[in-house]
């Protein structure tokens, strides 16, 4: 009887559990998805629309091009080639994407964040000097983590968390990034604040950063 009871609580205890596991809503997609009660005015949901299965073929499932150096004659130096189910239909509900990311000589992927995705970078030439910023914590200071990293170095961005990619070297440098999202998103830091549309107003961003209006207006006018 004693062993019956432990594996009947056992048992409460895995259907709990279980239950905990299932309970939460599945990650959202997209930034947000309002609701209506008329679904003809209905036009974006939580991912994509499945195509019949009896019409899928192998092509759905295969993206070309990635072997193609992005442009990064830019003010960064920088291009993010994303392959996400937009691109590449056989991806969705899967929750993966990739990303080449093409760097000029001290070429800079910016301060960004990836709502949706945790992301792994792995360097295919080159030399990089990556890091991400902890959230903030109970003293209200930020950690930095960062390493430089070579050919073949992997380096893993968590998820929500602002991080940046510099090309160190005099050479052009390449990188691979796995994300865990179909659609990752990514918020650059810079852009979202200077370059917000409308504009955040100036008394939010002179008391934020703590300098004068002029600053603000100079940095919002490279945006």
């Amino acid at each position: 009887m004693g062993v019956e009871l432990v594996l009947a609580y056992v048992a409460v205890l895995l259907a709990m559990a279980s239950t905990v596991a299932f309970a939460t809503d599945p990650t959202q997609l997209q930034d947000f998805c309002v609701g209506v009660n008329n679904p003809v005015e209905g036009v974006f949901v939580n991912g994509l629309f499945c195509l019949n299965p009896a019409q899928v073929t192998a092509e759905h499932f295969l993206f070309k091009g990635l072997n193609i150096a992005g442009n990064t004659n830019n003010k960064q130096g920088s291009n993010v080639t994303l392959v996400n189910a937009a691109k590449l239909p056989g991806l969705n509900t899967l929750g993966i994407s990739i990303a080449r990311i093409d760097f000029a000589p001290y070429g800079l992927n910016p301060p960004h964040t990836h709502p949706r995705a945790t992301e792994i970078l792995t360097v295919i030439e080159g030399t990089l000097y990556v890091g991400f910023v902890t959230s903030n914590s109970a003293n209200g200071t930020n950690q930095l983590f960062a390493k430089v990293l070579n050919q073949g170095d992997v380096f893993v961005f968590p998820q929500g968390l602002i991080h940046f990619q510099l090309n160190i070297g005099k050479t052009p440098a390449v990188s691979i990034s796995g994300l865990s999202s179909q659609n990752p998103g990514v918020i650059t830091v810079a852009n979202a604040v200077f370059g917000a549309t409308p504009p955040i107003s100036i008394d939010v961003l002179t008391k934020a950063f703590q300098v004068d209006n002029w600053v603000i207006r100079y940095i919002e006018g490279q945006f």
